[in-house]
């Protein structure tokens, strides 16, 4: 792998272990956040910090993000002190984008960049915290070919594998199929256990009994002990789903896809928005669904 000057704006639960790995394959990385801590706890590890996202651009040929949602995408790249804000010098010729934002802002963000001469590589990723941590996320990536197949060696430091699934905004539209079929299926896997808690069956041997069947899979036993366990480390909150199948429902608009699962799941997430859950863990789908007996 070519090592090269990279930049990374966002080391949170997924950008944090990303940057480990970056680092462990010898690129250079500096790193930015809008919370200086959480960059500045990278240090020990080899990262430099950055004073603000445009210092990234001077010195990186390569910048990537990790950020919360289109608004950050945009504040970080586009801001006053971002990576391509006016005036600024600019030594960065791609920015891979690991949030997960709509194809149409995305498609956006990435004419504005190219008339700047920076290409633009769509790269949200899927496999959770623990993917991150152990360098096997899969990558979903949109952007001219020439450009994912340039910045797929970086990304193969965290990344079990890259599939270019077409011109830039085409890898979030992926992910949007990807979270279609998570948030469909944790909120499934909550209905469950709460039908296995009121039948008086023990719902933390789910995992065990469905072993090798057809209901068997990586969430099912990420998510059974999560809802069953106390004190577990949050893998991640409510609110980032939300954020999702929100986009997702706007996409389906646009293109006149019915998607009434992922509509069932939009108001099960408003709800437990509604009742001051938008914080809580992903598995928090079952505290929404935990209305006492004889209460609704």
């Amino acid at each position: 792998m070519d090592r090269q000057a990279l930049g990374f704006c966002g080391p949170g639960l997924m950008g944090a272990p990303m940057i480990g790995h970056l680092l462990r394959a010898g690129h250079a990385v500096q790193v930015w956040n809008r919370t200086p801590a959480k960059a500045e706890a990278l240090v020990a590890a080899g990262a430099s910090v950055a004073p603000a996202p445009r210092a990234l651009a001077v010195n990186a040929d390569v910048v990537l993000l990790c950020v919360a949602d289109a608004a950050a995408v945009e504040a970080v790249v586009f801001g006053e002190q971002g990576l391509l804000g006016a005036g600024a010098a600019v030594r960065t010729r791609c920015i891979v984008d690991h949030s997960s934002i709509p194809p149409d802002v995305t498609r956006a963000l990435a004419q504005r960049a190219a008339a700047l001469g920076v290409a633009w590589v769509d790269a949200p990723v899927s496999g959770g915290v623990a993917g991150a941590q152990n360098g096997t996320l899969a990558i979903m990536a949109g952007g001219a070919a020439a450009d994912v197949e340039a910045v797929a060696p970086i990304l193969s430091a965290y990344a079990a594998r890259v599939t270019h699934m077409g011109a830039v905004g085409a890898g979030q539209t992926t992910k949007l199929c990807n979270q279609a079929i998570v948030t469909a299926t944790v909120c499934a896997i909550a209905e469950a256990v709460s039908l296995a808690r009121r039948s008086g069956i023990d719902a933390a041997k789910l995992p065990e009994a469905l072993a090798g069947g057809w209901a068997d899979s990586t969430l099912l036993r990420t998510f059974v002990p999560r809802m069953t366990q106390d004190g577990l480390e949050p893998i991640g909150a409510l609110r980032t789903f939300q954020k999702d199948v929100e986009t997702i429902a706007a996409a389906a608009a646009q293109t006149g896809t019915p998607m009434p699962v992922s509509g069932a799941v939009q108001q099960i997430l408003r709800l437990g928005a509604a009742m001051g859950l938008a914080d809580a863990d992903f598995s928090g789908f079952v505290e929404i669904l935990q209305t006492p007996r004889g209460g609704a």
